[in-house]
């Protein structure tokens, strides 16, 4: 895939790499099925199982990530290559852990009882349990799932035994994070090393001895990160210093090498509040968008994105990110300031936000439960500008900045009518209307599937004067109150008052399609989900919203 396919995907909400719903291609059953043994199997160093060897596989390998796979499915041929590097290099390892795969359409069996409903889906088993199989939570390729494995394999934290090998392991990589604890077999200390097998990336140490508490100014148990690179006060980067000092700055303090992360005494250690911590306060104040960095930026969670586009090669356009990083220690934990250069690595996502490398100096805040994206005055780059413009987002007084291609001009008389941002309101709401609505992105396999049925669809009612069928590209296309997750995504718009939108979940032919619209927006098999969708905003796109705020547009 395109790096602009990639990153559509991630600021769309949906999984770096991606998952495969079943049920979208049927799959003919064997006329002859093939007698199946015990026997362990390999292909490519991947172990094939089935419901006849399952068991033995479990029995004999004390760590086992079996990898549920439907052979139709794009995204697990593209993981193939990178499952089997990972299995190739955890046995030159002589690691305990192995990995396996199963077709999840031929082994029905074994997908209902884990519950697979998507592909790739990736479950570890341990010590022979086949009842409560983990979940796999890292990344999608050979490194990401060596990672993984390696920190089920072994222990998830080093333990520090005394100052010295405690300065060996902190200075032994640029971000490194060490549990205090005075009692290692407490709640606290478990929950801690639940965080360090999930964190695969960052290295996780543990210390016990009252030596360490007191070489690192340190009296109750604590969550230490440390890291090596210091942020400078001028424009941009940082610089490598020594080694952090055992005393390090007081508690929540970040970008001088170490944050402190006391433990309450009452609360104990959520491990939930400590991953998003962690996550949060290892990544640099201002992060630029590379290669390097974008799984860090896309994995920390935070809602929401101020991103500063601009042009490397420009020095006047460099200095704007002096107030930028100013800006950027307010909203910590809450959004994530990151820059984007429009002529390096980010060139690519610029279409995602409707842009080019002219458009540079411009900023952009994309609040990432929806998608919604948000577009300051491009005039003021101070940072008292840029705090108060994303206050003004987070306080909800500034409107999303839509996109909307410009309507072709026989979009009405085809039988496909061909909707934009700035025609749909106009016809998925007319009242005299029953409007189908496929919403689809240009790159989206399952969208060009169904792209014939869709047309002959339109062929079949282009003479019906209440129904219209239609279709929106939703990668162009952004409307107010309506956030289209997944592709395609079909709603219907019955006649009438109301603003009724009716999602369709059904199958996705013409004989279903016509069945439904007959029927008046629903099959007797499925009832539909209705929904209500509230009118746009009263505001006109020019009305201003804050003060020092520029309007929305």
């Amino acid at each position: 895939l395109v790096w602009l396919l990639v990153l559509s995907l991630a600021w769309l909400g949906l999984a770096l790499g991606g998952e495969e719903e079943d049920g979208e291609v049927v799959v003919e059953e064997e006329k002859e099925e093939e007698v199946l043994s015990d026997e362990l199997k390999e292909e490519d160093g991947v172990l094939v199982l089935h419901e006849h060897n399952f068991a033995r596989a479990l029995s004999e390998h004390r760590l086992l990530l079996v990898e549920f796979y439907a052979p139709w499915c794009g995204h697990c041929q593209r993981l193939a290559p990178a499952f089997a590097q990972a299995a190739a290099t955890l046995r030159s390892e002589s690691s305990l852990a192995r990995l396996g795969k199963v077709d999840a359409t031929a082994q029905a069996a074994l997908a209902n009882e884990f519950g697979i409903t998507s592909y790739p889906t990736l479950k570890l088993f341990r010590d022979g349990n086949r009842t409560h199989p983990l979940a796999y939570t890292g990344q999608m390729d050979a490194k990401g799932i060596v990672r993984w494995m390696r920190r089920r394999a072994g222990p998830s934290a080093t333990l520090l035994q005394d100052a010295d090998t405690a300065a060996a392991f902190i200075s032994s990589q640029d971000l490194v994070v060490v549990g205090f604890f005075k009692d290692l077999g407490g709640e606290a200390a478990q929950a801690f090393y639940e965080v360090a097998g999930e964190m695969v990336d960052v290295p996780f140490g543990v210390a016990e001895a009252a030596e360490l508490f007191q070489a690192y100014g340190l009296s109750a148990d604590t969550v230490c990160l440390f890291k090596k690179v210091r942020v400078c006060q001028g424009v941009g980067g940082g610089h490598r210093g020594p080694p952090p000092s055992p005393h390090g700055p007081p508690p929540w303090q970040f970008d001088e090498g170490r944050t402190d992360f006391p433990v309450d005494p009452a609360r104990g250690l959520d491990a939930a509040e400590l991953t998003q911590l962690l996550r949060v306060h290892s990544l640099e104040l201002v992060m630029e968008f590379t290669n390097e960095t974008s799984d860090q930026i896309f994995s920390a969670k935070i809602p929401h994105h101020m991103l500063l586009f601009l042009n490397k090669s420009s020095s006047a356009q460099l200095t704007l990110r002096d107030g930028f990083r100013v800006a950027a220690g307010t909203f910590r934990g809450k959004v994530l300031f990151v820059v984007v250069d429009v002529t390096g690595y980010g060139a690519d996502v610029l279409p995602f936000f409707g842009l080019t490398p002219a458009d540079a100096p411009t900023l952009r805040l994309v609040k990432m439960e929806n998608n919604r994206k948000y577009r300051m005055d491009q005039d003021t780059f101070s940072d008292t500008a840029i705090r108060t413009f994303v206050q003004a987002v987070l306080d909800g007084k500034v409107k999303p900045h839509l996109m909307s291609a410009e309507p072709p001009e026989d979009w009405d008389t085809r039988p496909v009518k061909v909707l934009v941002g700035k025609t749909f309101e106009q016809v998925a709401f007319d009242e005299t209307k029953n409007v189908f609505v496929k919403f689809y992105a240009p790159w989206c396999s399952h969208c060009q599937a169904m792209a014939a049925a869709w047309e002959e669809l339109g062929e079949r009612y282009k003479d019906h004067e209440d129904i219209v069928i239609a279709e929106l590209d939703a990668m162009a296309n952004e409307l107010e109150n309506i956030t289209i997750k997944g592709f395609p995504t079909l709603h219907y718009f019955p006649a009438g008052p109301g603003r009724k939108m009716v999602e369709y979940k059904s199958a996705r032919d013409v004989e279903t399609f016509s069945k439904f619209l007959e029927n008046g927006g629903t099959l007797p098999e499925e009832p539909p989900v209705v929904s209500e969708v509230p009118p746009p905003s009263p505001r006109g796109p020019g009305t201003p919203t804050h003060p020092g705020v520029a309007p929305s547009l």
